[in-house]
């Protein structure tokens, strides 16, 4: 368990919220609020560090905060739900003005553009010290589908398929830069088969994988010959697997998604063209993630992606 894990599982141990007024609470992607007798809603928020999540000395403002928008969209993806509004916070280094304000709303417009997820407020404040660097956090609303309760981390179930979309790993080569929040790709999935649990991939397959089984309680094995290894994993260290394969088990922010479901259900899902889906292994009740290679031979998967603490 990462410190991340530990702390968050210390803040929800520390919560008294009433669960009919939050169905959701501390742990998924998103919390849930019941807004009165009309239904709910989800809520999230992330915030962006230069020289964390970004490097503006070698990216543009606009890339930066259309990264920050298009995390929190992906939020809304591992989740299957719909956005429907945004508020934004920057800190801003000295020196930014009104030419690099404009940018930053640019970019955060490019993202919710494609997802009618309109930014509607937010606050601006500057650091005083020549240190600040710049900090983007932006914090959204989504609404349930209708059609498919927001999918949680906890649903796994032994004998579940475990699938991803897209290709992993190698990210640094650009994609975290350059993403698609796969929410049209979640809504589709989610209208078509029964997900049992699902998140989006930001901190590595190894890390977010064990995140489900821990909260599922359960275990997993994968077949390390069936991971859809990114050709720029494969790039990044001038090599082929097992070096890709590394990558794509504990790089992170590939922000695809990473979801269980049944055998039958698995079934029914369907054909993306946007974004492949990839069989990747099985829910097991052994309650450790396991990692099975081509020769058969099983090894111990440990949580190798991005701890934020």
């Amino acid at each position: 368990m990462t410190k991340e894990d530990q702390i968050t599982s210390w803040f929800a141990s520390q919560s008294n919220a009433d669960a009919d007024a939050f169905p959701i609470g501390i742990g998924d992607d998103m919390a849930q609020v019941r807004a009165g007798a009309d239904g709910t809603v989800l809520i999230t928020t992330d915030m962006l560090l230069d020289g964390a999540h970004f490097d503006l000395q070698q990216c543009s403002l606009e890339q930066a905060a259309q990264k920050a928008m298009a995390a929190s969209l992906s939020d809304c993806a591992a989740m299957a739900t719909v956005p429907v509004c945004a508020v934004a916070a920057v800190g801003l280094p000295e020196g930014f003005g009104e030419g690099e304000l404009k940018e930053l709303h640019a970019g955060l417009i490019a993202a919710r553009r494609l997802y009618g997820c309109e930014l509607i407020g937010g606050d601006i404040t500057k650091w005083r010290h020549a240190q600040g660097r710049l900090a983007i956090a932006v914090t959204m609303l989504s609404r349930p589908s209708g059609y498919h309760p927001p999918v949680r981390r906890n649903g796994a179930k032994v004998g579940d398929i475990i699938c991803v979309t897209g290709s992993l790993g190698g990210s640094i080569a650009g994609k975290h830069l350059d993403f698609t929040p796969r929410v049209d790709e979640a809504l589709a999935l989610t209208k078509a088969a029964k997900i049992n649990a699902m998140m989006d991939i930001t901190d590595g397959l190894s890390t977010d994988l064990n995140r489900i089984c821990t909260q599922s309680k359960v275990g997993a094995v994968v077949w390390a010959d069936c991971i859809p290894v990114s050709d720029a994993a494969v790039d990044q260290r001038g090599h082929g697997p097992p070096y890709g394969l590394d990558a794509a088990l504990h790089d992170g922010e590939d922000f695809e998604l990473l979801f269980t479901l049944s055998p039958q259900e698995f079934e029914k899902l369907p054909q993306l063209t946007t974004a492949p889906i990839t069989k990747i292994g099985c829910v097991t009740n052994s309650g450790r993630m396991e990692l099975k290679n081509p020769n058969g031979q099983i090894k111990l998967l440990t949580p190798r992606g991005f701890d934020h603490l």
